[in-house]
């Protein structure tokens, strides 16, 4: 674990140093108290830092105060050292955001078993940083295909119009529905349907860009946005994703499965009209596709579609 050691005491720093280097830290010294700062400051912060109290151009209880106006994650855990063992200065070393002091000249081995409680502390809190992230990352994927569902999909889109509408770029947009699913259910299993869209999943994700998202829609139907990409580029995407579907059968249980999809293709034209309108869009050049015989793709812009027809007002409402 790496740990800063800051005292502008020349002897003190070099013991501070070595002491700590025997017993497998990774150790960054500074100078005094600016230096600490500079250093606690960046991203790649030490976990740890042992603060002498007093030292040019920032205090050890100054240095305290500003890395936890950062509220920052991972925690730094700051243990002081003090001259000072006076109960009023011991709470103000405290307040200031110091986890622990200690009093100098200090005993090695108290300085260990302090060191150690700080360790355990960030290790706890690593632990709970990981879990938290853990269920985020399930809050926002489908479990099955393990895609971002259909709250992260939306949001990805959302955040994709935004920008869309900022730069003055479009952004395409594919709704994709297996065909038959039901077939595939009734005749071979749920099991079987849960491994074709797993491969679905696994398909598309194969045919994209590093920065396009894909994400499990709903059922069997597919989101996928394109940044920066107009109506013929997106539908030549889904066309390419069709056919990476449908050329190669699917292997389930050791049973060959033919399976295809249907496309509607929309971009967002950086316009503000809403997420939801986009996507009905896509939906509509969807079930068109489907009219047209399944396994095929179907374009749609907002200008011919329904969604671009608003219902006039009645008098009575006008």
């Amino acid at each position: 674990m790496k740990v800063l050691v800051a005292d502008d005491s020349a002897p003190s720093r070099i013991l501070l140093r070595t002491t700590l280097s025997r017993w497998g830290y990774d150790v960054v010294t500074a100078n005094d108290g600016a230096e600490a700062w500079n250093i606690l400051a960046t991203d790649d912060a030490p976990a740890m830092a042992v603060l002498d109290w007093m030292m040019p151009h920032m205090t050890g209880p100054e240095v305290c105060r500003h890395i936890r106006e950062l509220h920052r994650e991972p925690y730094t855990y700051i243990l002081l050292l003090t001259s000072k063992n006076t109960k009023d200065e011991t709470v103000e070393g405290l307040e200031a955001g110091a986890d622990d002091y200690l009093v100098k000249p200090f005993d090695e081995h108290e300085l260990r078993v302090r060191l150690r409680a700080g360790k355990r502390i960030i290790d706890l809190q690593m632990d709970l940083l990981r879990a938290r992230e853990e269920l985020r990352e399930r809050a926002n994927k489908d479990l099955l295909t393990m895609l971002p569902n259909r709250s992260a999909i939306v949001a990805a889109l959302e955040q994709e119009i935004a920008r869309s509408y900022r730069d003055h770029r479009s952004v395409g947009i594919i709704l994709l529905d297996i065909d038959h699913f039901k077939k595939v259910n009734d005749t071979y299993g749920h099991f079987a349907g849960d491994a074709v869209l797993r491969e679905t999943a696994a398909r598309l994700r194969t045919n994209m860009r590093p920065y396009d998202h894909v994400g499990r829609y709903g059922g069997e139907e597919f989101l996928v946005v394109l940044p920066n990409c107009d109506l013929e580029q997106a539908a030549a995407q889904a066309e390419r994703m069709r056919a990476r579907l449908h050329r190669t059968a699917m292997m389930v249980d050791g049973t060959e499965l033919q399976v295809s999809a249907s496309f509607g293709v929309t971009i967002a034209d950086g316009s503000q009209s809403s997420c939801d309108t986009f996507v009905r869009v896509a939906d509509e050049a969807l079930y068109r596709a489907k009219a047209n015989g399944r396994n095929c793709v179907s374009s749609l812009l907002l200008c011919d579609s329904s969604q671009s027809v608003q219902p006039e007002l009645s008098s009575a409402n006008r």
